[in-house]
C-alpha cells in the first residue's frame, strides 16, 4: 500500500514538468523512476559529485593511513579533475546550456564536514563507504542521462564516462569490505 501511495505521489510530481523534473532529480524520483534528468540538472549532479569528490579524496590523503585509500583517493582526484575539466568545456564552448556550480550540494557538505571530524580507522571507514554510495550514484545518474538524455553530445559523453565510475564503484565496493 505504502508503495501504491509513494507512486502515485511521483506521478503527480512528474505531472507539472517545468518544476517536477528538478524536483524530482533532487529528490531522487527520478532515479527511482529510471527517468533521465534534464541537461541542467544532469550538469550540476555531475559538477557537484565531482567537487565532493575531489574535496573527500584530498582529505583522504591527509588523514588515512591506509596505502590503498591514498591511491583510490589520488585516482579519484586525478579523474574526477579531467570529468570536471570535460564537463566545463561543454558549457563554455557553449555546446550545453547549463550553469556549472561553483559548490556542492548542501547534502554532500555535510558529507564532507562529518568526515572533516574523523581520524585514522574511522575516517577511512566512513571515506570508503560514502565512495561507495556517491559511486552508486554517479553510476546511476550517467547510465540515465547516457541513455536517453536530450543533448546528443553531452549524451555521448555521458556514456562514454560510464564505465570509469562503474570502475570507482567496484573499487569502493571492494575498499567497503
Amino acid at each position: 500500500m505504502k508503495t501504491t501511495y509513494v507512486l502515485a505521489s511521483l506521478a503527480v510530481m512528474l505531472t507539472s514538468p517545468a518544476l517536477a523534473q528538478s524536483a524530482a532529480e533532487k529528490t531522487g524520483v527520478n532515479s527511482v523512476m529510471g527517468v533521465a534528468p534534464k541537461t541542467e540538472d544532469f550538469v550540476t549532479e555531475a559538477a557537484t559529485s565531482d567537487i565532493f569528490e575531489i574535496e573527500s579524496s584530498k582529505l583522504a590523503l591527509e588523514r588515512s593511513s591506509d596505502p590503498a585509500t591514498k591511491t583510490f583517493a589520488q585516482q579519484m582526484i586525478t579523474d574526477h579533475t579531467k570529468t570536471s575539466e570535460e564537463l566545463k568545456a561543454f558549457v563554455s564552448g557553449g555546446k550545453v546550456k547549463a550553469t556549472i556550480p561553483a559548490a556542492m550540494s548542501s547534502s554532500q557538505q555535510s558529507m564532507l564536514d562529518d568526515l572533516k571530524k574523523l581520524q585514522g580507522d574511522d575516517f577511512t571507514k566512513k571515506y570508503h563507504s560514502d565512495q561507495e554510495d556517491v559511486h552508486e550514484d554517479a553510476v546511476d545518474l550517467f547510465k540515465r542521462y547516457g541513455d536517453e538524455g536530450d543533448d546528443a553530445e553531452l549524451k555521448a559523453w555521458a556514456a562514454k564516462t560510464r564505465p570509469a565510475l562503474e570502475h570507482h564503484l567496484q573499487m569502493a565496493t571492494e575498499m567497503n569490505k
